[in-house]
């Protein structure tokens, strides 16, 4: 069977508006994420299903990310079967870090990818 290729996108193009849906565990979370990101854990996906879907219903694209790709690509596949609109982040946080892009806790602390 042929597949089609995963949907992936650099973070340098994920707009500053857009729909960051990062599926790391609770510790990754904590330590540091895009600020207004919608986080449903990969552990939680798919009885959170419906969150998603709820997030990503105003025909917006969701940025899948986690530390560095790989869960990310695992739920971006799944989202895409579903019929949603979600593309892979490429390195996720790391890359996202390494961009120089912002990253906030929830309680004030310096951000960093766990």
């Amino acid at each position: 069977m042929n597949f089609a290729p995963l949907p992936s996108v650099d973070v340098a193009a994920i707009p500053a508006d857009g729909l960051v849906l990062d599926v790391r565990e609770n510790d990754e979370w904590a330590a540091g994420h895009v600020e207004g990101a919608l986080h449903v854990p990969m552990s939680d996906f798919v009885a959170r299903f419906g969150e998603v879907t709820e997030a990503v219903a105003e025909g917006c694209r969701a940025y899948v990310m986690c530390r560095v790709g790989g869960r990310s690509a695992q739920v971006t596949q799944y989202l895409v079967q579903q019929g949603v609109d979600a593309v892979n982040v490429d390195g996720g946080m790391l890359a996202w870090d390494g961009a120089g892009r912002p990253m906030v806790t929830d309680n004030g602390s310096p951000a960093f990818v766990l």
